[in-house]
């Protein structure tokens, strides 16, 4: 049986099918999408379909995301988890700079919790390690956000398994972000150990950023459910492992309402057979 739920941490249980904003920008992330109220009924109709994980990230826009969710969904229900990031300053549509200084953590955090009119942030992701500072000195100041309330969980973005055995040697880490799906497992290693530790992995790009949608094993395999590639491919994640928590982004009111559904498909053990089999990318992540 699949399980509905999962905890970050240990006290705060999602559901594992979230929603992801990227999409409610415009191209490379960029500046606003369409009409805002078109973004904002998207974001409430996720969250009457029960969706409990809301995943987003400061430059997403930038800004434009995190205002988005508190324009659509403040006050927040009771049980909604917003999930931000930080740690990656944006100049252009295709420029981006890790920016991992402790000063610069506690800015970003403090301007995400004000733009998302929150006074703790549910779970906060770093985007990415700054090589150029100790990673000590990068969770330490995101522990004293979590020390002083700011924060209530922890969470790494694009890390390798050694990586995240480090992090765990410093502080406690609720969840992981990285790039996975049915075609790209290079991750596999870091699932095994969020797995072993207790930790939730949220996928990256879980429909393959569209590729998945023309793959020919999701696509005989959905047809045989009644079902699209896509749903056939967030189906798949949510069989593989507990920790599991796809996150996948739209703007487009009737792709949420397909996402989301893809909960209710329940994959037999030769369709698992099959998806297992399907070759996949396992180059590093990027």
């Amino acid at each position: 049986m699949v399980s509905e739920s999962l905890l970050l941490g240990d006290d705060t249980a999602v559901r594992r099918l979230g929603y992801g904003t990227a999409q409610l920008t415009g191209p490379g992330y960029w500046g606003p999408r369409g009409d805002v109220r078109d973004a904002v009924g998207v974001l409430r109709r996720a969250v009457e379909r029960g969706v409990t994980l809301i995943d987003t990230a400061d430059n997403y826009g930038p800004s434009v995301a995190e205002e988005l969710v508190a324009e659509a969904l403040h006050p927040y229900a009771e049980g909604l988890v917003i999930a931000t990031k930080g740690g990656v300053v944006r100049t252009s549509d295709r420029a981006w700079h890790i920016a991992g200084r402790p000063e610069q953590l506690r800015a970003m955090c403090e301007a995400s919790l004000r733009r998302l009119r929150l006074d703790t942030i549910g779970l906060y992701q770093l985007h990415r390690l700054d090589p150029a500072v100790p990673m000590a000195e990068q969770l330490g100041a995101l522990g004293e956000l979590r020390d002083e309330g700011k924060i209530r969980h922890i969470g790494l973005d694009t890390v390798d398994a050694e990586q995240l055995e480090a992090a765990l040697e410093l502080t406690g880490i609720a969840s992981v972000q990285n790039r996975y799906n049915v075609l790209d497992r290079a991750s596999e290693p870091l699932l095994k150990l969020c797995e072993a530790r207790g930790i939730a992995f949220l996928p990256w790009f879980p429909l393959g950023n569209g590729s998945l949608t023309s793959d020919p094993v999701c696509s005989e395999i959905a047809a045989a459910h009644g079902a699209t590639p896509g749903q056939i491919a967030l189906a798949w994640l949510l069989h593989r492992s507990p920790v599991l928590c796809p996150t996948p982004g739209t703007g487009s009111r009737a792709h949420l309402e397909e996402n989301l559904d893809a909960a209710g498909i329940r994959l037999t053990a030769t369709d698992l057979a099959r998806l297992d089999a399907s070759p996949s990318d396992s180059a590093p992540p990027a």
